[in-house]
């Protein structure tokens, strides 16, 4: 019965490394290999002929342009050009979290750099997320398409005229307004105003659709992110986060898409609604469309061309008579993923910052993390003092573990003794185990359950600590100034692989030569990882071993059992 508890360590960790294979393979591109998961097949999504019903489909599709790499997108099929083509410019515009680059084709939005972050590669350099280069695509693109009735209108095709203004914010102003207006097309003019705040990531954009024609006229509206399929640059290999497309219904709630479903047409996404956004998400940073509720939408996903995929929603411009104007506000964020932000712009934006299947403890991990570092000032200060209190609050399920621990060590020498008496009669060593747990109250499980209990909140902090772009640039103290980043000379690593293996020693060394060896083995392939794994990670497990070996100590000594240290005999 010794061997049980030890039995079940080894299925969690296991299980562990079965998850991190799959996870490894799916980074890698390949399919899951023990969890694969299914999805109903969806409609291929292809460009419709001219005049074709509205719908997802029926969004223009991008092509590749002459720039190696880059990708712009067509003319609306069937759309007639401008008599008298406005010249093509590209528009750079400034507040003090944001440099945008707007192409007059379209009135897009082409680049964007976040001021107050540093780019993964560089760190001279500002984060660019919007990009379109001869290594990136990634734009945000609106325009009209035609209803029921047909036709074609303005698109992001469609070169406009940028109206002289400002650009950029000057002291004192708090709003900075961009506006682009197309030509006629279908008898319908598109006035697109962006207008950009101080000290905010999500920007107003108002859409004027104007009737300048002789009849009746009924488009529709779309709003897409078009992105490339590749990874950015700078992601780890040794832990996996979700590049792609999202979208989010009251309906179905969150919704993340592999770019590969994309490609096998095999999406499941809910397709209409009335609330929600659409987004695109990478590690620590995303992009989203908003509208208001009660707006009825099209939501769609597809592949628009190699390695470029789009996600998007379409919405109804009511019947527009002929010399009025109806319009539709929106927003889009482009920013980093701050959770108190992501709340306060959309329902269920916050979940673009994804914590997985444990969200319901990660939530509040992170709320607790986030007051103390309004306290303490210091995001790694802040970790240390959460698994602090994590370790309090667990203290008497650790004591348990502990202390059970503690008799199994007393009578180890007992149960060693007897192994080798009955080693060529199992049944009488099963039941002379059993007689000596009975006469010392030893629960063989009783070490076990109370750490199985407190593990989903460990996996949760960890998932907490790696999503949180807070982490990312944030200093501790010495030779760490930045806990999303590995340390730099390794010596957290050591340090973490030191208290694991100290940690071992303090336990009862099991009978079993081999699995004595093999306990042994364990953390130290477990280390291997952490010395790829981002400071604060480290630094909160080295902080959790810390403690566990102090409390460890303390029952040990409260119980009469000497601590002892138990040195691997590989011979």
């Amino acid at each position: 019965m010794n061997d049980i508890r030890r039995t079940i360590l080894w299925v969690i960790f296991g299980f562990s490394m079965v998850l991190l294979w799959d996870q490894w393979q799916v980074y890698n591109g390949h399919k899951a290999t023990f969890f694969p998961s299914g999805a109903k097949p969806a409609e291929v999504v292809k460009a419709p002929a001219a005049g074709a019903s509205a719908g997802a489909s029926s969004v223009p599709a991008p092509v590749a342009s002459s720039t190696p790499g880059a990708a712009l997108p067509a003319q609306v099929p069937g759309a007639n050009p401008p008599a008298v083509a406005a010249p093509r410019e590209k528009l750079e515009v400034s507040t003090d979290v944001l440099k945008l680059t707007f192409d007059t084709e379209g009135g897009s939005l082409i680049g964007s750099e976040l001021l107050k972050y540093f780019d993964t590669v560089d760190k001279a350099k500002n984060f660019v997320l919007l990009d379109e280069s001869a290594s990136r695509v990634y734009l945000a693109q609106t325009g009209l398409i035609g209803g029921a009735a047909g036709g074609s209108f303005p698109s992001h095709k469609t070169v406009m005229t940028a109206v002289p203004g400002e650009r950029s914010l000057k002291d004192g102003v708090n709003e900075l307004v961009v506006k682009f207006e197309s030509p006629e097309v279908g008898g319908v003019k598109l006035v697109k105003t962006y207008t950009l705040e101080r000290g905010s990531y999500a920007i107003r954009v108002q859409h004027d659709v104007v009737n300048v024609g002789t009849v009746p006229v009924s488009p529709q509206l779309y709003l897409q992110l078009v992105r490339d399929g590749t990874k950015p640059p700078g992601e780890s290999s040794f832990y996996s986060t979700f590049t792609g497309p999202a979208v989010y219904t009251d309906a179905k709630k969150y919704q993340k898409v592999e770019f590969k479903k994309i490609e096998d047409n095999s999406v499941d996404i809910e397709k209409h609604a009335t609330n929600g956004y659409v987004a695109m998400v990478q590690h620590y940073f995303a992009s989203a469309w908003l509208l208001g509720d009660n707006i009825p939408r099209d939501l769609f996903m597809r592949k628009v061309d190699t390695n470029l995929y789009s996600v998007g929603m379409i919405t109804p411009v009511d019947n527009i008579a002929p010399g009025t104007t109806k319009s539709v506000s929106a927003r889009i964020f482009v920013g980093p993923q701050l959770e108190k932000v992501l709340e306060s712009l959309s329902p269920g934006l916050e979940l673009v910052k994804d914590y997985g299947w444990l969200t319901i403890l990660s939530k509040p991990l992170y709320w607790l993390l986030d007051k103390l570092h309004s306290f303490i000032q210091n995001w790694g200060w802040s970790i240390v003092a959460l698994v602090v209190l994590l370790k309090a609050a667990f203290y008497w399920l650790n004591a348990k573990a502990y202390a059970s621990m503690a008799k199994m060590k007393a009578v180890n020498p007992r149960i060693t003794e007897m192994r080798e008496r009955l080693k060529d009669k199992p049944q009488e060593m099963q039941q002379a185990m059993m007689k000596i747990y009975r006469e010392e109250k030893i629960n063989p499980m009783g070490g076990c359950f109370p750490i199985m209990i407190q593990i989903p909140v460990f996996i949760a902090l960890y998932w907490v600590l790696l999503s949180s772009v807070e982490m990312r640039g944030a200093p501790w103290a010495l030779w760490i100034h930045d806990l999303s980043s590995p340390d730099p000379y390794f010596i957290l690593p050591l340090v973490m692989t030191f208290t694991s293996l100290l940690q071992t020693a303090l336990n009862p060394a099991p009978p079993d030569p081999m699995q004595a060896k093999l306990m042994w083995f364990m953390p130290l392939i477990f280390s291997v990882m952490f010395f790829f794994f981002p400071a604060g990670l480290v630094m909160y497990w080295i902080t959790n071993n810390t403690l566990s070996i102090a409390q460890q100590w303390l029952i040990n000594k409260r119980m009469g059992v000497p601590p002892k240290f138990h040195l691997p005999k590989f011979r």
